[in-house]
């Protein structure tokens, strides 16, 4: 769906004269990689630590060459008309270069540092996530009420948890100031159940005295907001978990995983006398986008980007329109995230990715960062150095993109010339992972926008509504539909009835449909191809009703069509090239043609087919983009200008094509046929039979020059064009009425008299 987006609008301004580059490429994607190769190493009984850092890389290399490519043949298979001789990816010398290049600059400018805060660690890929890699998920749990006694005797405080395990890492209680319940214990101390620790009672703003009873238990080391808290009131910092999430500095509970260190302490504080009660409470819990394990807080020592400072300006060319998104309503969300963004953790505790370049001096203790790998520390020159093992956030690198992939830090010809790019295609769910990381790293590394628009697309799901995913068993693959059905067909499905911003439902039946349209327009170039005697698309001097006609509603398409691609509005633009196709071209204007290009004027019949392929020609155009396949051939087949369709100039609206009288006339003709041929298959008359039609019209001239074509499709022996006064005896006439005119068909030409009483006496019967 990105990729058709995206080569629609690149076939779009290559066809209208433009130096379109899409550059194609792909991203490192750090974890799930490590992730596939792990996965493929412990098959085979083997970790990542038995081949150590370097044969691991090498393993990842492999795979990275072996499957990499499917990701290019795919997109080939599809047509993405990519610039491939320009092809990036985010571990090569170029990117790698200017990842180095931010990260030195950022540092030097303190703008990224190492420290210890709480972060998002994932249990299951250990590794610290961004906030932005966290989905959160409403998930059904309790509420345990659990006892906390005084430590003078005096009495004790209940705590309402929705995680019992972390109260390992209790050290302290904390209560609303305001709160009149619990004024007088604000300073004592209390007992934590099963570890017997004496924490401080403190009090604290952030308390909320509706939620639970009010009484807060602080774990510094694994919630963001006790970390808070505990800074400002000196508490202690106590580590209960590692980083496959099992219990440590707890106890008979080390060694046990966090859910199973749960149960037992449940169990414990019931069997102690501590539990209270336990609720049903649903909450929101924040799960691995990869793994979509539950995510947990953790107090650790990483490397951040201080964001602050930077979405400053990221924020102003948002508010200020210099970067645009469609549909406008995704600036809302991407300002909103913005203005609450907080530091971003970029380290990974992979080993595939691009390695933090920071070097630790053993014996000063300096850190060195550079561009270079460093091979002595630049404060003490002591060569006892080692290189941080953490690997940067995958998104650290694709935040550079628009400029790295053109060869920045250096002044390359590519990057004077393209840089900055026009537009990024994306779906809503990477908003904040890779958009607003990029307008927020061009601001500051080339202190220009990145793009000027950004168009958002939805997601694709399956026919019920739901995200398609391997292991719901409902996804697509795209190469099966387009071996059965064709990449045309596939790419035109998912285009129309879609808009920006919305999700679409995929229906492999409408593949079907797009097929049959497809073939539609091969047979009827193939039946312009066998009528055809020009060999130039050039068209005649003398036009007659029905060309001005098509010629009229031609140049009206382009015009629109035009206008939607400008607006992104590409689902309207092909429902349009659509209609036109079948209704317009294929199912009104070659049958009118047909008589012409039988007949024995050999004029009209050139008329005919300079108009024929004038038009056809122009469909392919328009049509190109969305079909590039079946445009293409046929294009090659037929007389033509360019040297491909590719390449060929987009249709452009010429005024002088625009025949708004002869349009609108033919169309009232037209509807008369219409009416004419909806009455007759009403009374189940074959198009064999052929009877007399008086019209009597509003407009007596344009039904005069119509009227051969009425004769001919609405199965006509003759047209008579009388007055619209008309007031004859119509007795025995079967009447036909349209806006525009009144029909009339003498009834006893369209039955045979018997035959109707017969089958009219036998529905009586019935």
């Amino acid at each position: 769906f990105d990729e058709t987006i995206q080569d629609i609008l690149i076939r779009y301004k290559r066809m209208d004269g433009y130096s379109a580059l899409w550059l194609p490429g792909y991203d490192h994607a750090g974890i799930a990689t490590q992730i596939k190769v792990e996965e493929k190493l412990r098959n085979e009984g083997k970790t990542r630590f038995d081949l150590g850092r370097e044969g691991f890389l090498d393993e990842v290399w492999a795979w990275k060459n072996k499957f990499g490519n499917r990701i290019v043949e795919q997109l080939k298979t599809l047509g993405s008309s990519c610039d491939w001789a320009r092809q990036r990816f985010t571990m090569d010398d170029t990117c790698a270069k200017a990842v180095r290049e931010t990260f030195v600059d950022l540092y030097r400018k303190k703008l990224i540092y190492k420290g210890k805060k709480i972060i998002n660690w994932c249990p299951k890929c250990t590794t610290a996530l961004s906030d932005a890699e966290v989905e959160y998920v409403d998930k059904p749990g309790h509420l345990w009420h659990v006892r906390y006694p005084l430590a003078d005797g005096s009495g004790e405080l209940i705590i309402a948890t929705t995680r019992p395990e972390t109260m390992l890492g209790d050290t302290g209680v904390a209560v609303n100031p305001n709160d009149e319940r619990y004024k007088d214990i604000v300073g004592k101390k209390c007992i934590l159940p099963l570890v017997g620790r004496e924490m401080p009672i403190v009090a604290d703003d952030y308390v909320d005295m509706e939620f639970g009873t009010g009484c807060v238990k602080m774990t510094p080391c694994h919630d963001p907001n006790d970390f808070e808290v505990a800074q400002r009131h000196n508490l202690d910092f106590v580590l209960m978990l590692d980083e496959h999430g099992c219990i440590i500095n707890g106890g008979k509970y080390n060694g046990m995983d966090r859910y199973e260190a749960r149960k037992a302490i449940v169990a414990d504080l019931e069997a102690g006398g501590y539990l209270v009660k336990v609720e049903d409470y649903a909450h929101s819990v924040g799960t691995c986008y990869r793994c979509h394990n539950d995510v947990e807080p953790l107090y650790s020592d990483q490397w951040f980007v201080k964001m602050q400072p930077l979405a400053k300006e990221a924020i102003r060319v948002v508010e200020d329109g210099e970067v645009k998104f469609v549909p406008d309503r995704f600036s809302k969300t991407y300002l909103n995230w913005m203005y609450n963004v907080r530091d971003w953790c970029i380290s990974r505790q992979l080993w595939w990715g691009h390695r933090i370049p920071a070097w630790y001096c053993d014996d000063c203790g300096h850190v060195t960062v550079s561009k270079e790998d460093a091979t002595e520390c630049e404060a003490c020159h002591s060569h006892n150095i080692r290189q941080d093992p953490d690997v940067l956030d995958t998104w650290f690198s694709s935040a550079l993109w628009p400029f790295s992939t053109l060869g920045w830090p250096e002044e390359t010809e590519d990057l004077k010339y393209f840089y900055p790019t026009d537009v990024l295609v994306t779906g809503y769910d990477i908003i904040f992972f890779w958009v607003a990381r990029m307008i927020f790293s061009a601001c500051e590394q080339t202190h220009s926008i990145p793009f000027h628009t950004v168009l958002i697309h939805g997601i694709i799901r399956d026919p019920q509504g739901k995200k398609m995913s391997k292991s719901a068993g409902n996804g697509v693959d795209p190469v099966e539909i387009i071996e059965k059905y064709g990449a045309d067909a596939l790419r035109f499905n998912i285009i129309t009835g879609n808009s920006p911003g919305n999700d679409t439902r995929f229906y492999v039946e409408r593949c079907e449909a797009m097929r049959n349209f497809a073939n539609k327009l091969w047979n009827a170039s193939r039946f312009v191809m066998m009528n055809l005697t020009v060999d130039e698309v050039k068209l005649p001097g003398e036009l007659e009703l029905p060309d001005k006609w098509v010629l009229s509603k031609l140049n009206t398409l382009v015009k629109e069509v035009r206008e939607n691609l400008d607006k992104y509005e590409l689902g309207i633009a092909a429902q349009k090239i659509y209609d036109f196709i079948w209704d317009t071209f294929c199912d009104w204007y070659i049958e009118l043609c047909k008589a012409r290009l039988n007949g024995a004027d050999a004029k009209a019949k050139e008329g005919a087919e300079r108009v024929l392929l004038y038009v056809l020609t122009g469909i392919l155009k328009l049509l190109h983009p969305f079909m590039p396949f079946i445009t293409e051939e046929i294009y090659q087949a037929i007389p033509h200008e360019s040297e491909a369709l590719i390449i060929a100039p987009y249709p452009e609206y010429d005024p002088a094509l625009s025949f708004p009288q002869e349009e609108a006339g033919f169309e009232l003709v037209m509807d008369a046929i219409r009416a004419l041929r909806s009455r007759r298959a009403d009374m189940g008359v074959p198009p064999s039979r052929k009877a007399k039609v008086m019209v009597c019209p509003a407009e007596k001239g344009i039904f005069e020059a119509g009227a051969q074509y009425v004769q001919r499709l609405a199965s006509a022996s003759e047209v008579e064009v009388l007055g619209a006064d008309y007031g004859g005896d119509t007795a025995g006439m079967v009447t036909v009425v349209t806006p525009a005119a009144r029909g009339f068909i003498p009834m006893m030409e369209l039955i045979d008299r018997e035959k109707e009483l017969e089958r009219l006496n036998k529905e009586l019967e019935k």
